[in-house]
């Protein structure tokens, strides 16, 4: 099993730091080389860039009230629910079908059913 993870290419857990621009301040994110990697698939299906995903992710968590303390562990939550997602059919796996078109209310409830 180990042999997998151990294996694997080594550029995948090497951290890197990306500025970006959000409200017109400049931040820095440091994520691993396997993160990005998620995150450009996101944005790229609905047509944005990494920067543009990130600062709409950062406004509309701010929309809805959440603490982003450690905005740098929600990226990769965000990353790891887009992998989880996939699997279990509720985004595409098809990267041209866009994430802004799926009807996040319906799967959002799924969710809280099966945890009942």
């Amino acid at each position: 099993m180990c042999k997998l993870f151990i294996n694997a290419d080594p550029k995948l857990w090497v951290s890197t730091t990306r500025s970006l621009r959000i409200d017109g301040m400049v931040t820095s994110v440091r994520l691993e080389n396997c993160f990005w990697s998620i995150l450009e698939e996101v944005a790229r299906r609905d047509g944005m860039n990494v920067p543009q995903m990130i600062t709409r992710l950062y406004h509309e968590s701010i929309d809805a009230g959440h603490d982003l303390g450690n905005f740098t562990s929600f990226l990769r939550v965000c990353s790891m629910r887009y992998l989880a997602l996939q699997l279990s059919g509720d985004i595409p796996a098809d990267t041209d079908s866009p994430i802004s078109g799926l009807d996040a209310d319906r799967i959002l409830a799924r969710e809280r059913k099966e945890l009942h």
